[in-house]
């Protein structure tokens, strides 16, 4: 079905009844950074801290008005979906039944549960989000409710270009360039969409997590195709295939306009948000943010558009953002030492150290033999040059050593 700017325009209006337009900010930390006019188009402000809320607003408006007798809606999410599809059916008076995995955090069912206010069932099957699906649909089949795709939907999607049409206006010109982040691609192809028509010369670039390329998977094969591992950690964006429909609507873009996010890098993006400005982002809501340094060159004394697409962040994952942000910018490493089962032998150890390095993790492993014992060491510094001298002296002593920080596997089990 083609895409239509004025219904995006009237799904616009719509939202309207629901909440005002999510606020675009001059964000003035990142133009002076960039020597560019650096723009948030905030939807980690929306009622449901994402932008999830418009396309589940949308479709259910869309099918209300030509099946009022459709009174059930299901959706299968652990997230910003879920979240929308609850307050939606809270606005529209209808029963909801939301398909969660059983491993989803307490406090995102409860976030659900409040925004639904008595409208939504949330049911908790299966430990991946696979089975979590099939059990939706199942569902579906049996009671003959309505299934809201999280992307995959031609009403989601024109929700989705609401974005757009409030950055618009709001800006009252067209962007040099929008940074948009991508997952099943609802909100890319959206946002492109109405923007296509409206200000053909707005440029793009797209964001993916490293760990969740799905959108650059299918422009290198032509087709969506699925991921054979994704890296969940950017859960709003994790998505090991990207939509039928949204690919369709994005395969146009050349491969040089999508840049991938780093997870670890992306954590230093969201400590610097939230240290620097006070905005809480999630992983996912950072990431058009994060690759601002790879557009650096290209930028300066451009007008751009960062969409922050959801501020869903659980503080009790903090300690593991600043932990992977420290290894990213070098600061913090993990490393195995053999160390010498005689006197004076950690005292040795320690004298390598410097005023800024602070020891984070002291852990014997199991004593692989007499005269030898293995420890894991975690240290700390604040100039990640440090490390180079501390290895240097470690060498120069004649200790066995090793670094496992980017060691996936040990890191897993050890760290």
């Amino acid at each position: 079905m083609p895409f239509e700017p004025e219904a995006a325009r009237l799904a616009t209006l719509a939202l309207r009844d629901l909440f005002d337009p999510t606020p675009l900010q001059r964000n003035d930390h990142l133009s002076t950074r960039f020597g560019a006019e650096i723009w948030l188009k905030r939807e980690d402000l929306s009622p449901v801290r994402s932008y999830k809320i418009r396309g589940a607003v949308n479709a259910m408006r869309k099918v209300r008005a030509t099946t009022p007798a459709q009174d059930r809606f299901v959706c299968a999410s652990a997230g910003n979906h879920a979240q929308g599809v609850a307050y939606a059916c809270r606005h529209f008076g209808v029963q909801g039944t939301i398909f969660m995995p059983v491993t989803t955090p307490q406090q995102k069912i409860d976030k659900t549960r409040i925004f639904g206010n008595g409208a939504v069932e949330i049911v908790l099957v299966g430990d991946y989000f696979d089975q979590t699906l099939a059990a939706a649909k199942a569902f579906c089949a049996e009671k003959g409710a309505h299934f809201l795709s999280p992307f995959d939907d031609a009403d989601v999607i024109e929700g989705q270009a609401s974005v757009a049409v409030e950055l618009l206006e709001q800006l009252g010109r067209a962007p040099d360039l929008v940074v948009l982040p991508v997952g099943g691609g609802g909100l890319a192809s959206g946002v492109t969409a109405y923007l296509r028509h409206e200000a053909p010369e707005t440029e793009f670039r797209f964001v993916e997590p490293q760990g969740g390329a799905s959108l650059t998977a299918a422009l290198a094969a032509g087709e969506p195709v699925t991921l054979p591992r994704v890296n969940s950690f950017v859960d709003g964006a994790a998505v090991a295939r990207i939509g039928t429909q949204t690919f369709a609507m994005l395969n146009h873009i050349a491969p040089n306009q999508v840049l991938l996010a780093p997870e670890d890098r992306i954590c230093g993006t969201m400590l610097e948000m939230l240290n620097v400005e006070g905005i809480v982002l999630e992983p996912a809501g950072a990431l058009s943010v994060d690759v601002l340094p790879d557009l650096a060159g290209q930028i300066r004394g451009k007008t751009v558009v960062c969409v922050t697409s959801g501020g869903n962040f659980d503080f009790e994952r903090l300690p593991e953002v600043k932990e992977r942000a420290q290894r990213h910018a070098g600061l913090k490493k993990y490393f195995i030492l053999r160390m010498p089962q005689r006197p004076g032998a950690l005292r040795e150890f320690l004298m390598m150290l410097g005023p800024d390095d602070d020891i984070a993790r002291f852990e014997y492993l199991k004593k692989s033999a007499r005269n030898f014992g293995s420890v894991l060491i975690g240290i700390e510094t604040k100039d990640a040059g440090n490390f180079a001298r501390i290895f240097s002296s470690m060498d120069e002593a004649g200790f066995v050593w090793r670094d496992i920080t980017a060691d996936e596997t040990l890191a897993e089990f050890l760290i």
